[in-house]
């Protein structure tokens, strides 16, 4: 039995005894009692009333494999190779990287519902509740080498922002990889991007591209991160996970048939109109030094362009950072 196995027999909305969920289940009560708890600690809530059982606090929908897949297009279905769905992994994007060294991983796709050991950028761990958000990675050989995926992590980033605008979210894109929600309060960090690269610089090379969304966000968990946050149901309430890991991948399936072929610039205006920080003064980290310039756009390589005074400086990536002034 595991969580996802409860979930679906309590989707229905009704009260279950935890006798009736044993029988179907195959387990004890207690064995029932424990999940329960375990729902509990996750941030699931859990209604329960005396003589009628437990029901769920509010509707969970957890990702559906086939469901996901009846959505694509004829465009991008072909160029999925295979799409898994685990209910937990350490990290979507070391499942990736496994199945390259097993020879497979291109145009393959992982989701999961949870992950423990997911990392966003410079390392730092990126937490999403259990079945609440979206946690993706989808492997990709490009022939061209390294150089030639100069921009792909912004050009990522247009492809979940078109995706969450064309849902009705409102969002700005901050160089290089992050995706904020644009609310009356002000930016708010919404979904990270993270690509890991091996091969070489001018021959094959592997792509995983991880994605972290916050679809649904508990209150409690906001209050855990060190940073604002937010979540496309504060903007889309009701959202589907399923519509939309189905439009995700869809577009991301696109882009990587094509930009081998065209590069960012193709992605460049698009991703210059959503700029968060354009023509912003703006602090430049890097490593141990700082300081501080005018933001302007990104150039055809992804570039970040950064006025200082009567010099233009070009950031590309890395261990940089960019935050916009407080």
């Amino acid at each position: 039995m595991t969580i996802g196995d409860l979930i679906r027999l309590m989707s229905d909305g009704d009260f279950h005894s935890g006798e009736q969920l044993g029988e179907r289940l195959g387990v004890s009560r207690t064995a029932v009692w424990k999940q329960l708890k375990k729902l509990e600690a996750l941030g699931i809530p859990l209604e329960a009333v005396k003589g009628l059982g437990y029901r769920l606090g509010e509707p969970v929908e957890l990702l559906d494999g086939a469901g996901i897949v009846s959505r694509l297009d004829s465009q991008s279905r072909p160029a999925l190779r295979r799409l898994f769905v685990e209910e937990s992994l350490d990290s979507t994007n070391a499942f990736l990287r496994e199945r390259f060294t097993q020879g497979a991983g291109h145009g393959e796709v992982c989701l999961a519902e949870s992950q423990g050991a997911g990392r966003g950028r410079r390392g730092r761990r990126w937490v999403s509740p259990w079945g609440r958000g979206l946690l993706l990675s989808l492997g990709w050989r490009f022939e061209n080498g390294v150089a030639a995926l100069e921009g792909l992590s912004l050009a990522v980033g247009v492809v979940l922002a078109d995706v969450l605008e064309r849902e009705g979210a409102r969002v700005a894109l901050k160089w290089p990889n992050d995706v904020l929600l644009v609310t009356e309060e002000g930016r708010r960090k919404l979904a990270g991007i993270l690509l890991e690269v091996q091969g070489d610089l001018e021959g094959p090379c592997e792509v995983v591209i991880g994605i972290g969304l916050n679809v649904f966000l508990p209150q409690a968990m906001r209050e855990a991160v060190d940073q604002p946050v937010a979540a496309v149901a504060d903007q889309v309430p009701g959202i589907s996970r399923n519509a939309l890991a189905a439009a995700l991948i869809g577009g991301l399936l696109e882009l990587m048939q094509r930009f081998e072929g065209e590069g960012f610039g193709a992605w460049q205006a698009a991703w210059n109109a959503r700029h968060a920080h354009a023509d912003q003064e703006v602090e430049v980290i890097q490593g141990s030094q700082s300081y501080r310039g005018i933001a302007q756009g990104v150039d055809g390589a992804g570039h970040l362009e950064v006025r200082c005074g009567d010099e233009l400086r070009r950031l590309a990536g890395g261990e940089i950072s960019v935050r916009g002034r407080p």
